[in-house]
C-alpha cells in the first residue's frame, strides 16, 4: 500500500492517476477536499481511504506501507501566516520522515526550486550542508521547504537514521492538468487559456531589467506528466537516494510558453505587455534554470518532454475538451 499525502492536489493527483495505471494494488491519499472542487481531481480514481491531515499519524500506527510520496503542503507562495505553514510545511514533514525512519518506509517528498531564491547561488541541487546554508529563498513557502531540506542534510552529515530511500524533489514551474483549483498558482497557460481560446488579449509583464525584452522573463517549465515519471522511477530504484533537481535544463520565457498555446489551436496571437506590480519588482525572479546532472547521474534515463510537445499535449488532451481532468 502506498500513501500520497497531497494526494487529491495537483501533482498528487497525476502521480495517483499513475498509480492507478500502473496497477498498484492500494492507493491511500492525505489531503483536505476543501471547497475549491479538488475532489474532481480524483473523481476517475480508486482509493483505498482519503485521510485528513489532522488524523495521519493516528492512522499511520501500526500501518504496513510500501512507500510515502509526501507531496502535501501550503504551496503558495504568498502565503503569510508563518506559524501555519511551519506547521504543514516543516513539522508535519519531519513527522512524517520520523515515522519513516523508525518503520524503514521509503520516503520521496516534494522539495521547491523556490528555495533557491533568486538564483544569486545558482540552481545547482548539490545536498550538501554547507552548500544548502548559503541559499536565501524569497518567500515564506520557500524558507518552509529549505528548513525541511536543511533538517534532512543535517542527519545525513551526522549519520543519523534516516529511511532506508528518501528523495526531495526540487520540482520547478510544473504545469499539466487538475491544476485548476489552485487560482492565482495556476499557471499562466492555465490561467489564460479561455483568453487565447476566445481570442481575447492575452497579458503578460514587462521587463524591468535591461537586456531583457518584454515577456522574455524565463522559467524552468515542466510538463506534470515529467514529473510523474521520475517519481515512479525512484519507486522503482529503491537503491537512489538524494536532493534532486526536477526541471528540464532548459529555460523557456512566458512568451515562448503562450505562443506554443496560440501554435496548439493554429490561432493567430494576441500578447500585449502590461506593468509588473511596484510590490513585486524588487524580488520578481528573472531566470530559472535547473540543474539535472544528479538525476541523470542517479541512474534516470526518462527524459523530458519539450515545452511546444509539452503545451501541445496539455491543450490538445484537456485544456481545449469538455473534461479538462486527468
Amino acid at each position: 500500500m502506498l500513501l500520497v499525502t497531497g494526494g487529491a492536489g495537483f501533482i498528487g493527483s497525476n502521480v495517483v492517476a499513475a498509480l492507478n495505471e500502473a496497477g498498484h494494488p492500494g492507493v491511500v491519499i492525505c489531503d483536505l477536499l476543501g471547497s475549491e472542487g479538488k475532489w474532481r481531481n480524483l473523481a476517475k480514481r480508486q482509493l483505498v481511504d482519503i485521510v485528513p491531515p489532522a488524523e495521519l499519524h493516528g492512522w499511520l500506527k501500526g500501518r504496513k506501507l510500501d512507500a510515502v510520496i509526501h507531496l502535501g503542503a501550503i504551496s503558495e507562495t504568498t502565503a503569510t501566516d508563518g506559524d501555519l505553514v511551519i506547521e504543514t510545511n516543516f513539522r508535519f514533514s519531519t513527522r512524517l520522515l520520523d515515522w519513516c525512519t523508525v518503520n524503514t518506509v521509503p520516503l520521496i517528498y516534494a522539495s521547491s526550486a523556490a528555495t533557491y531564491g533568486d538564483g544569486a547561488e545558482g540552481f545547482d541541487d548539490d545536498a550538501s550542508l554547507p552548500e544548502l546554508k548559503k541559499l536565501r529563498p524569497m518567500n515564506l513557502y520557500g524558507w518552509s521547504k529549505h528548513l525541511f531540506d536543511l533538517a534532512v542534510a543535517g542527519r545525513v552529515m551526522k549519520g543519523d537514521p534516516l529511511p532506508p530511500q528518501w528523495a526531495g524533489l526540487k520540482f520547478f514551474n510544473v504545469f499539466g492538468p487538475n491544476e485548476y483549483h489552485k487560482g492565482t498558482m495556476m499557471s499562466v497557460l492555465a490561467r489564460r487559456f479561455d483568453d487565447v481560446k476566445a481570442g481575447r488579449v492575452v497579458q503578460l509583464f514587462k521587463s524591468y531589467r535591461d537586456g531583457i525584452a518584454d515577456g522574455d522573463q524565463r522559467r524552468d517549465f515542466i510538463y506534470v506528466d515529467d514529473v510523474v515519471r521520475v517519481i515512479l522511477w525512484l519507486l522503482a530504484t529503491p537503491s537512489v537516494s538524494g536532493l534532486f533537481n526536477v526541471g528540464t535544463g532548459k529555460a523557456r520565457s512566458f512568451r515562448e510558453l503562450m505562443l506554443a498555446a496560440y501554435a496548439a489551436l493554429g490561432t493567430k496571437p494576441n500578447i500585449d505587455y502590461v506593468d509588473m506590480p511596484e510590490q513585486i519588482r524588487g524580488s520578481y525572479q528573472y531566470y530559472t534554470e535547473s540543474k539535472v546532472d544528479r538525476l541523470y547521474r542517479a541512474g534516470y534515463n526518462g527524459g523530458f518532454t519539450t515545452l511546444d510537445d509539452a503545451v501541445k499535449a496539455y491543450v490538445g488532451n484537456f485544456l481545449d475538451r469538455p473534461d479538462r481532468f486527468r
